[in-house]
């Protein structure tokens, strides 16, 4: 977020879903401006994070991760879906957001069925707000698939010669105590890691 706000991107909220210890289990987001996509493609994949937690009486270093996927978002006119194909749900939203997320189904969640691809959202007070920015989601989520169906076709080749360069192989290493980030694609190292999580990530 600070990043993108530091190259003048405009950052919206998509939904962040909390884990039990308070930190993020899942965030979207969506980031808007000229070339935001071109600079952002690159922060998809694993994010490795050395730190020693509040809770750790021994000062033991403790490794933790966090995959990122970036996908376009798209126009509507580029992915078709046909509403026949949707299984819509709705639901009472759970978690705090007062009186009126708890008593009425404002939650939406939205199946298209020929993929199995499910989105959920709650965040919003109003179904119908749900239920358009679950709309976005899944578009961008069917879109995401369509290219990554077209990308195997064309990549099998050069995957069986160069390795996957799949999601799961690590990109960086954030090192807290060490104050460290290293980007293991261009294997460069620097000792700045408090101003990178500033946004001074260039």
């Amino acid at each position: 977020t600070r990043y993108a706000e530091r190259r003048g991107f405009k950052v919206e909220d998509l939904g962040v879903g909390a884990n039990e210890s308070g930190g993020v289990k899942e965030a979207t987001l969506a980031i808007k401006g000229d070339g935001a996509y071109s600079i952002f493609k690159w922060e998809g994949g694993t994010h490795r994070v050395q730190r020693v937690p509040e809770t750790e009486s021994q000062g033991r270093i403790h490794t933790s991760t966090a995959t990122v996927a970036v996908m376009p978002e798209v126009e509507e006119v580029e992915v078709e879906i046909d509403p026949n194909e949707l299984k819509i749900d709705v639901y009472r939203s759970t978690g705090p957001g007062g009186q009126s997320v708890n008593t009425t189904d404002s939650a939406v969640r939205i199946t298209h069925v020929p993929t199995g691809v499910v989105v959920a959202m709650q965040d919003e007070k109003s179904q119908l707000q749900n239920k358009d920015k679950a709309m976005r989601v899944l578009r961008a989520r069917l879109y995401e698939r369509e290219l990554e169906l077209r990308r195997q076709e064309l990549d099998a080749t050069r995957r069986s010669q160069i390795g996957t360069g799949e999601r799961a192989e690590k990109i960086r290493t954030y090192n807290f105590p060490e104050n460290r980030l290293t980007d293991h694609r261009i294997k460069h190292t620097v000792h700045q890691l408090d101003r990178i999580l500033q946004g001074e990530l260039d």
